[in-house]
């Protein structure tokens, strides 16, 4: 059985990014999923001068032998002031310290959503333009725009983001067979 994992580009206990990772990792058959919790991988800020005096911490080290270990990435980006959350910028920066290459060519998954009506698509553009550099296979993207309007328990309401979602979902199924 193929193996996912599944987190948001956030550390908010109620992050509307994880609740749609978890929404969609949940829409994905036949496959084991791992959700991830930025708040499980607190890391010091940053810095080369702290690189130098204390080496690459091993939670960095451990995300990235999870992506590594992994048959697919389904990632939901929250976006601050129109870019990464810093929690996720600081992992992700620790990570490339690490291997530059750091998604691994694993297929991706790539999301955002907020409260606004443009859905993350800052940050969407921001990492669809970036992650290819750093072995980012991006399968598929999705933007939910209007989180508490677009989306209930029981999953998209709208009927068309709910069609784009389940088409970037079975291209994602189709990457990871």
């Amino acid at each position: 059985m193929k193996k996912i994992i599944a987190f948001a580009g956030s550390n908010s206990r109620n992050s509307i990014n994880k609740q749609l990772a978890v929404y969609v990792t949940n829409k994905i058959k036949n496959v084991e999923i791992n959700i991830l919790d930025l708040n499980d991988y607190e890391l010091p800020l940053f810095g080369i001068d702290h690189e130098e005096e204390h080496g690459i911490p091993d939670i960095a080290k451990q995300f990235l032998a999870i992506i590594k270990s992994t048959d697919g990435i389904v990632l939901s980006l929250a976006e601050h002031n129109g870019a990464y959350s810093t929690v996720f910028k600081n992992l992700f920066d620790w990570m490339s310290r690490i291997d530059g290459k750091l998604w691994n060519d694993k297929p991706m998954l790539l999301m955002a959503t907020s409260p606004g009506r443009r859905g993350g698509s800052s940050v969407l553009e921001i990492a669809k333009g970036r992650f290819p550099f750093m072995g980012g296979n991006i399968i598929a993207d999705f933007s939910l725009p209007s989180f508490a309007q677009n989306f209930s328990t029981d999953g998209i309401v709208d009927a068309k983001l709910k069609h784009k979602l389940a088409e970037a979902i079975t291209k994602f199924e189709v990457a990871i067979k």
